[in-house]
């Protein structure tokens, strides 16, 4: 499938200029790349721009069905969410980082009097409590610089601190308070490096008020000095960035669900974190018409009502119920569950993250609507049709020299297609290879549903084929005594390249040709190339089914019962290639006697 088929230019125009992670998908739904960006809305666009691509991006390019995003609020928290995301997928697109590959951490080591903040990389790790990672060793040692210059911790070693008879350089720069000479007592250094933890784990609003408080009760007191220094604590304090946002403390578990959007227009993020790394989102859209906090209370009971919840579970929004919504998802999980609405600290910024893509996900949803709606419009006008279109459907025929023929129907509504609708047919008693046939009994098994009322009436239905298809799906139709639909087939041009296709209609003797940058255009071939997707990956099930089973089916009394029991014994067929007679002996109904006859049959003239 092509890059146009899920309308970048809709989906580019929707996104934000704003820092985030993108992930592409191909057809299947799997995750082939993932990539960081200052400006998501650039960076996207960048690929679709007129310029000539790497041959590896385009051939990525050419795989792409659809694009996520995750917003989040700094190049460091998409640089950090990419690392996470790279190494829980392994997108095959993506340049994999190794295993033994350590990301730098800020570390305070326990056992100390007067403990300090150091900065640590490596596979052992020693006692103390961690932060981060960081997305690399500058921005590690950047923050742990500001640290201590803001609250003068100590950046000496311990053997050092312990012969230490006067204050050191960094004292006297004003770096550190020199707690190795007795000029800061314990208490008052304790606090100091608390304050600064507050900032790692992403609680700088705190430390902002507090030192906004002892800066005023200074200045009421008459120590001006100190009032003084406490504001230059608060101007530094501002440069340090808190870099916990997409981190936190890895015995962390938490989903964050955050909701956006009006009665039958909402949207859901989920933001997960595990094991205090952030995920990503994932976004899921509703057309509920309850009141917000209802929508997103049925939402929580439905995620968590068949597997457990997280240790902690955020939501943006008041929920009714909630204490009894929250002792359901702990029955489920066999232990206590918090759910809560956070209003300060790391849990408010997740809030805030997830609510940011929400809101992105329901702006997204809307464009992309909007530019479905103004497609099939030019469709119906393309196609003469006597009202827009609100259902097309679209078969094709997908086989491997006449062998596994299967014809696939994919459908496509008001808000794009419509995987719930999509069917296959097997096709039998045809011909090998004859497509004509093919569509002519896949078009009157599915006429013949559709004139009973078991499937919904489409507004067009699309042949992937020329003349000769269009003629043999009128015919499958009128035998279903179904004729009246509205038919079209699509033909590749004489090049077979995109933007050549022509268009047969009933009746036309010239085929039509629309230009190359018609909506009109651009939706038939996402239908026909999604059609054509859905037949070949049905096709090569039904293939790969009928090669498994048509060695063993060769193979003398060995029936339906044993051929089961092997397949599963083995793994499959390549197991059951890879056994020897000992080993096809163990398997449940196979005696000495049918493995020596089995081996021998799969492995003529060993």
């Amino acid at each position: 499938m092509t890059a146009a088929a899920f309308e970048p230019k809709s989906l580019i125009a929707s996104l934000p200029r704003l820092p985030g992670v993108y992930r592409m998908y191909d057809a299947a739904g799997e995750l082939i790349y993932v990539g960081k960006a200052a400006r998501l809305r650039d960076r996207v666009g960048s690929y679709f721009s007129s310029r000539s691509q790497a041959p590896k991006v385009a051939a990525m390019l050419k795989r792409v069905a659809r694009i996520e995003v995750t917003v989040v609020n700094t190049e460091t928290e998409a640089l950090l969410l990419e690392y996470n995301l790279i190494k829980a997928h392994h997108p095959r697109y993506n340049i994999l980082l190794r295993d033994d590959k350590s990301f730098p951490f800020i570390v305070c080591p326990s056992g100390h009097e007067f403990p300090r903040l150091v900065y640590w990389r490596g596979l052992r790790r020693p006692a103390g409590r961690y932060f981060g990672p960081f997305p690399d060793a500058g921005a590690a040692k950047e923050t742990l610089q500001h640290l201590q210059k803001v609250f003068k911790i100590r950046n000496c070693r311990d053997a050092f601190f312990a012969h230490r008879s006067r204050p050191c350089l960094q004292h006297q720069i004003g770096r550190c308070t020199a707690p190795c000479v007795g000029l800061i007592s314990a208490e008052d250094y304790g606090r100091d490096v608390q304050r600064a933890i507050a900032v790692l784990e992403g609680r700088s609003e705190e430390v902002n008020l507090e030192l906004q408080r002892s800066m005023d009760a200074a200045a009421a007191g008459l120590r001006f000095e100190e009032a003084a220094q406490i504001r230059d604590q608060l101007a530094e304090l501002q440069t340090v960035r808190a870099h916990q946002i997409a981190s936190a403390p890895r015995s962390r578990d938490v989903d964050v669900i955050a909701l956006s959007g009006e009665p039958g227009q909402y949207a859901i993020s989920v933001f997960t974190v595990r094991e205090g790394q952030g995920l990503g989102t994932v976004n899921h859209f509703t057309a509920a018409l309850t009141e917000p906090g209802e929508t997103l209370a049925a939402f929580v009971l439905q995620q968590y009502g068949r597997q457990a919840a997280p240790a902690e579970v955020l939501v943006n929004l008041p929920l009714p119920e909630q204490e009894a919504l929250g002792a359901a998802l702990a029955a489920v999980a066999g232990r206590a569950v918090r759910l809560h609405r956070p209003t300060r600290g790391l849990p408010r910024s997740w809030i805030a993250l997830a609510e940011q893509n929400a809101q992105q996900a329901v702006r997204m949803r809307l464009g992309q609507q909007q530019a479905h709606s103004a497609a099939m419009r030019a469709v119906g006008e393309a196609l003469a049709l006597p009202a827009v279109p609100a259902r097309i459907v679209c078969f094709d025929i997908s086989h491997t020299a006449g062998e596994g023929t299967v014809a696939s129907c994919v459908v496509f509504g008001p808000a794009g297609a419509d995987k719930r609708a999509y069917r296959r047919y097997n096709i039998a008693d045809v011909a090998a290879g004859d497509d004509y046939g093919a569509i002519r009994q896949a078009l009157q098994r599915y006429g013949t549903r559709v004139a009973a009322g078991e499937l919904a009436r489409p507004d067009l239905v699309l042949i992937d084929g020329g003349a000769g298809q269009l003629q043999a799906a009128q015919e499958g139709l009128t035998e279903a005594q179904c004729p009246d639909l509205a038919l079209a087939a699509v033909s590749k041009g004489p090049d077979r390249r995109a933007g050549q296709e022509r268009l047969h209609l009933p009746g036309d003797k010239v085929a039509r040709i629309l230009p190359a940058d018609s909506e009109a255009l651009h939706l038939i071939q996402r239908i026909r190339d999604e059609a054509h997707r859905f037949a070949i990956t049905g096709h090569r099930r039904r293939r790969a089914q009928r090669f498994r089973e048509s060695i063993l089916e060769t193979v003398p009394g060995l029936g339906p019962a044993r051929r089961r029991a092997l397949l599963t014994h083995f793994g499959g067929l390549a197991g059951v290639l890879r056994a020897g007679v000992a080993d096809l002996e163990k398997v449940d109904g196979v005696g000495t006697g049918m493995a020596r006859t089995l081996y021998d049959h799969l492995h003529p003239g060993a």
